[in-house]
């Protein structure tokens, strides 16, 4: 697989610092509260599972599988809900945890979608943010940093459902999904 990639982007040890300073942020502002995070399968298990071990307020997780992409590299814009919360949301402090957001279609029926289910709060923490791809007005109130319209690969990012294994993230040569 690391002959797929053409450029390290993020080290193991500047993605646990960006990870950490998410945490810190989602540690201050629910001090005394609980939340519940919801990661957005497959991409955001690695990050979400290093994320709840930076945060120190209660917290409990849940999952959806959603899909724009399918084995595409661009979004189709129609979003598929294949795997919806096994919890009510109800009065609860949600935070959506994403890994990449990209063109906002996904994020933006998300969402929609658990607003209308009427959450105590509804926010958004995502690992990377791609904001020249975005189609949809989406506010990510904890990000880990913005990056170029790059192809990237790891730490549960994928391309055709490769590369989520790698520790690090990096820029997977055009001739690979070409």
């Amino acid at each position: 697989m690391n002959k797929d990639i053409q450029e390290i982007l993020f080290s193991e040890d500047e993605l646990d610092a960006m990870v950490g300073r998410v945490a810190d942020k989602i540690n201050r502002d629910y001090s005394g509260e609980e939340i519940l995070l919801v990661g957005l399968l497959k991409g955001s298990v690695v990050f979400i599972t290093d994320l709840m071990r930076k945060i120190n307020v209660p917290c409990s997780i849940d999952f959806m599988l959603v899909s724009s992409y399918g084995r595409s590299t661009v979004s189709s814009g129609m979003v598929n809900v294949k795997m919806d919360l096994n919890e009510e949301i109800e009065g609860k402090n949600v935070l959506i945890v994403e890994d990449i957001i990209d063109s906002g279609n996904t994020l933006s029926a998300v969402l929609e979608l658990l607003g209308s289910r009427n959450p105590k709060s509804l926010k958004l923490a995502s690992l990377l943010s791609k904001p020249s791809r975005r189609q949809k007005d989406i506010t990510i109130d904890y990000l880990g940093t913005e990056i170029e319209d790059l192809f990237v690969v790891g730490y549960g990012l994928d391309y055709a459902e490769k590369y989520r294994s790698l520790p690090y993230i990096g820029i997977l040569k055009p001739e690979v999904y070409m």
